[in-house]
């Protein structure tokens, strides 16, 4: 499982448990899993996919980064 926190500049969007987050990169769409290696990347628009439960949330964003660190994954994106 991650740990992830989705924040804008108005407000936190979403913190929970989730098993994996698809977020749109510069170069195109990458997936974060459980154990993914640390990294720090800007997003561009597009759309961020997580799974909860089973259940896939999508929300749409202008761009921001990303920060996955021990299973941590905070997202700062533009809305």
């Amino acid at each position: 499982m991650l740990s992830l926190k989705v924040i804008s500049p108005e407000k936190v969007l979403f913190t929970g448990e989730v098993e994996n987050v698809l977020v749109p990169g510069e170069v195109g769409e990458f997936e974060i899993l459980t154990n993914h290696a640390p990294i720090i990347s800007t997003l561009t628009d597009g759309r961020v996919v997580y799974t909860v439960n089973g259940e896939k949330k999508t929300l749409q964003i202008l761009g921001g980064f990303v920060e996955v660190q021990k299973n941590e994954v905070i997202l700062c994106v533009e809305m």
